[in-house]
């Protein structure tokens, strides 16, 4: 086991708001072992940033992990070629000319609707009733899952997140993961015939039509749900609380003196959806004097590395017009989301700036919760639409 220095947590409290430890962790113990998430913690951006690259110390190979334990092993559960070679075979889905010319239009009819529904309602809750349906169609779209109902994609990749943060064990929690991966393949099983006959750009054509292994076609998949569904949810709610709640950033977004793409890159790094990344040593290694075993468990904190005081001129604060060049909001290595431009399509092309249109006195309504670490974002946020 790794000798790091032991930083204790509140496991309650951590999850609530993890950026005063976090803060702590990177002033004074920067590689730290955590007992209660039974890792160790790298927390400081350059750090995270260097050591990502180093695959064959800090892979992402992890046979006995709770994501490649319950969903099969994606091919982010892989790395150097075995990784590049899955990575090739979906880029024809998520390229930026696919997302340009072929999702953007499906997520402005889809985000359409959403906001239709809204129409005439006084009251609503941006998460369950805007983000969610807007983040799960996307999702549909580009999985190629168009039998799923919206609903039952955010309910499976719910639960799949949970399941995969699961280290604690608790059986109730991996039988519901049990159940939602049950769920995606049963909605594959009635569409893959189609999309073998008649292929498409949608992620489960594309792997069908380089030749890909069903399991792992199957696989990736569901990586793809697990993550593609909760980050946008969570970044277009996010993002439109952090509007709400500063509005001098909101007048300069609809004057146009900064962008929406601004806003979500800067929502992305000063409130990470996805805050954490996993690895598995590799192979003994010493870091800055800490020594890391093989098979520890080691966790690269992306949202700790997005408030480094030593990197960002503001790190706690939400400004859409400073530096953020540096941020790590999608990863920092050969891992680097591979959604990433459909995440900015949706979320700053589409999905901001057609709600702030389309209700333009919106206000909030109540207190925003916001919850997690591993992946953070608001559990609600209730607005008053006109």
């Amino acid at each position: 086991m790794s000798n790091a220095p032991v930083y204790e947590i509140d496991p309650a409290a951590f999850w609530a708001d993890p950026y005063p430890d976090l803060a702590r962790m990177r002033a004074e113990a920067p590689i730290c072992f955590v007992p209660q998430l039974g890792a160790t913690l790298i927390t400081r951006r350059d750090d995270i940033f260097t050591n990502e690259k180093k695959i064959e110390v800090f892979s992402s190979d992890q046979p006995e992990g709770l994501m490649t334990v319950l969903m099969g092993q994606n091919m982010m559960r892989k790395d150097g070629e075995d990784h590049m070679r899955e990575r090739r075979a979906i880029f024809p889905t998520v390229s930026p000319k696919t997302v340009k010319n072929v999702w953007k239009a499906q997520f402005e009819t889809a985000t359409a609707r959403a906001l239709d529904r809204l129409a005439g309602q006084d009251r609503a809750d941006l998460v369950k009733d805007f983000a969610m349906e807007v983040s799960a169609e996307a999702l549909k779209s580009i999985t190629g899952l168009t039998n799923m109902d919206w609903r039952e994609m955010d309910r499976v990749s719910q639960g799949m997140i949970d399941g995969c943060a699961n280290y604690a064990g608790d059986p109730a929690v991996m039988a519901t993961c049990n159940d939602c991966t049950a769920s995606i393949d049963r909605h594959i099983d009635q569409r893959i015939a189609a999309l073998r006959d008649a292929p498409d750009t949608s992620l489960i054509a594309v792997q069908l039509q380089a030749g890909m292994d069903e399991a792992q076609m199957r696989a990736n998949v569901k990586l793809a749900i697990s993550g593609g569904q909760n980050e946008p949810r969570d970044a277009i709610a996010g993002a439109a609380w952090a509007l709400l709640t500063h509005p001098e950033w909101l007048r300069a977004a609809r004057a146009g003196d900064i962008t929406w793409l601004q806003v979500f890159e800067e929502y992305a790094r000063w409130i990470s959806p996805i805050g954490m990344s996993p690895r598995r040593i590799a192979q003994e290694y010493d870091l800055d004097g800490v020594r890391l075993d093989p098979e520890d468990r080691l966790f690269f904190m992306f949202g700790s590395g997005n408030r480094d005081e030593t990197v960002f001129a503001r790190p706690d604060i939400f400004d859409p017009t400073q530096d953020i060049a540096a941020a790590i909001s999608f990863g920092a290595g050969p891992h680097f989301c591979a959604g990433a431009w459909a995440s900015r399509c949706l979320i700053a092309e589409v999905a901001l700036p057609m709600l702030f249109e389309r209700f333009p006195d919106m206000a909030l309504a109540g207190a925003a919760p916001f919850g997690g670490w591993a992946f953070r974002g608001p559990l609600s946020m209730p607005v008053r639409l006109s």
